[in-house]
């Protein structure tokens, strides 16, 4: 049986308490390398220890399914990106975790700076993640895709009237968009990747005319922007898609009316392509179960894994040809801008002074 618990239920100890599903001796193919040492013959091949920022049933499935093609044991605690880092620097070389998951790959930047990650060398990995969605040298590995898109007010903009993310800084935009907060990670993480392809520079210039084009003061999650669209507060916004994504399969009334209201769009497809960012995950620095860790990695990024991610969280895959959510994929395909993800953290410094100098809250 699968069990899951709040991580701050656990904060107080530093062993791995929670055990997912029994052991099969069923064998799986999972990849190649650590996955062959670990699914050798028998039944119960060990654990592998899972510190997860995710909260999401589906993942739950995918570890499942693991265990039953493979034998190793998910042992899961789930927590906020920060407290979870925070708790693996706290255990130190005694650290149960083998694994740490979490969303942003600025958040797996910040990991990575605090020396939680080992390169890990893998023939399954690299096959099957594209290269601008992994960390160059091998600390860590997307698993999902996430569009940065503009969402638009459909009676207010003509699909025509846009074009890329530097575009709403200019004039004819004046009090019309809407974003989120500059503290939040997503939003950094898109001034990183502009860094990286337009510069430090220009990219400050747009971060000012933004601002200045704001419709309101920057409040709220992604969808409170798509929302503030719908209800004609602002003509256009910066989310991930998938929030939009979730608000069009909502059996509420009021959300679905929302999406009705708005559409999406691909920005910068005539140059660069889309912002895309990832969730992620890497083998922790000291992980006792290493091997498994490498075999449960190489496992989410199977077709089996791939699909269950992209069929119930709105997200796209990062492995090619599986089949996407059918409300995702009424959005259209998209060029994806590939700036290795690796840049966003790397940037991170220079976005933080930036948004300071700039006054966008």
């Amino acid at each position: 049986m699968w069990n899951r618990r709040n991580f701050l239920a656990l904060a107080a100890s530093t062993a791995v308490v929670i055990t997912a599903a029994c052991g099969s001796s069923q064998q799986g193919d999972v990849g190649s390398g650590a996955s062959e040492e670990a699914n050798t013959a028998g039944g119960n091949q060990g654990e592998v220890n899972v510190y997860s920022s995710r909260h999401y049933d589906s993942d739950d499935a995918i570890y499942q399914r693991f265990t039953e093609e493979t034998g190793i044991e998910v042992n899961l605690i789930e927590g906020d990106a920060d407290e979870l880092t925070e708790r693996i620097k706290n255990e130190g070389a005694n650290s149960p975790a083998d694994v740490l998951v979490t969303v942003d790959a600025g958040r797996l930047w910040r990991a990575e700076q605090d020396g939680l990650f080992q390169p890990v060398e893998s023939t399954a990995l690299t096959q099957a993640i594209p290269e601008n969605l992994r960390h160059p040298e091998g600390l860590w590995f997307g698993l999902t895709q996430r569009a940065r898109v503009l969402v638009y007010n459909k009676e207010a903009v003509e699909p025509s009237e846009l074009s890329t993310y530097e575009a709403l800084a200019e004039p004819q935009w004046q009090d019309r968009v809407c974003v989120r907060s500059s503290g939040n990670i997503y939003n950094q993480s898109l001034l990183g990747s502009m860094i990286e392809s337009d510069g430090a520079a220009e990219t400050e210039d747009w971060v000012e005319g933004l601002v200045a084009n704001l419709a309101r003061e920057p409040e709220g999650g992604d969808i409170d922007q798509i929302k503030a669209v719908a209800a004609g507060q602002c003509d256009v916004a910066i989310v991930n898609h998938y929030y939009w994504a979730r608000l069009a399969k909502s059996s509420d009334p009021d959300e679905q009316a929302v999406t009705e209201a708005t559409g999406v769009f691909f920005p910068n497809q005539e140059d660069r392509g889309t912002h895309v960012n990832i969730s992620g995950a890497g083998v922790v620095a000291n992980a006792p179960n290493r091997e498994n860790a490498i075999a449960f990695l190489e496992f989410l990024v199977t077709p089996e894994a791939q699909e269950i991610f992209a069929n119930s969280n709105n997200e796209y895959p990062v492995l090619q040809g599986v089949e996407i959510d059918p409300v995702v994929s009424e959005l259209g395909n998209f060029k994806v801008d590939e700036t290795n993800v690796s840049a966003y953290g790397r940037n991170n410094s220079e976005v933080v002074k930036i948004v300071d100098r700039t006054g966008w809250k």
